[in-house]
């Protein structure tokens, strides 16, 4: 090979080595933001562990009797729940509408926020004897599920919309003059 080749071989291989520790550097920085997202998104120590979590944590003797217990009452309390969705959805659709009535509104979003109390209170009620026939250790576990949640296993609920509300109305067209 003449000195020439050399020289221009030797000029793509720097080159191809700069263009690889780049895309090899590129790569470390995208892994270390996405590495930085997952930590800040994980759930801390001071958030509430999921109820898998929590039904792991206890005896596995009184596991099951637990389960069912906590699965009755929210069976009592589905249809208040069920009633908070409802009006809720109604809520949000109206709201979308054109001609939406406020006070209508508000006494829908009114009337879902005493159906998911009543749902709560009933539910509370019903768990509340469980803790009874629990031993210290299992109370304690279990006492975590009397804080107010918002969220279910650590991830935000969004309520369904409406098809409705889903597609806003498209403007009427007006004359213009």
């Amino acid at each position: 090979m003449t000195p020439k080749a050399w020289k221009i071989a030797l000029a793509a291989s720097v080159a191809l080595n700069v263009f690889g520790l780049a895309g090899g550097v590129a790569a470390w920085v995208a892994h270390e933001k996405d590495v930085a997202r997952n930590a800040r998104l994980a759930p801390t120590s001071g958030e509430q562990p999921s109820f898998t979590e929590i039904m792991n944590g206890l005896d596995p003797a009184v596991r099951e009797r637990v389960r069912n217990s906590l699965r009755t009452a929210a069976k009592a309390a589905k249809p208040d729940f069920q009633q908070a969705r409802e009006l809720r959805q109604q809520a949000i659709a109206l709201a979308a509408s054109p001609t939406g009535d406020v006070s209508e509104i508000a006494r829908l979003l009114a009337e879902s926020r005493t159906a998911e109390v009543r749902g709560r209170e009933l539910m509370e009620r019903n768990a509340a004897p469980l803790f009874a026939t629990l031993g210290p250790a299992d109370r304690q576990t279990l006492s975590v599920l009397l804080k107010r949640r918002n969220h279910r296993d650590g991830q935000p609920t969004r309520p369904a919309e409406p098809a409705a509300a889903a597609k806003p109305a498209a403007p009427e067209a007006t004359p213009s003059t």
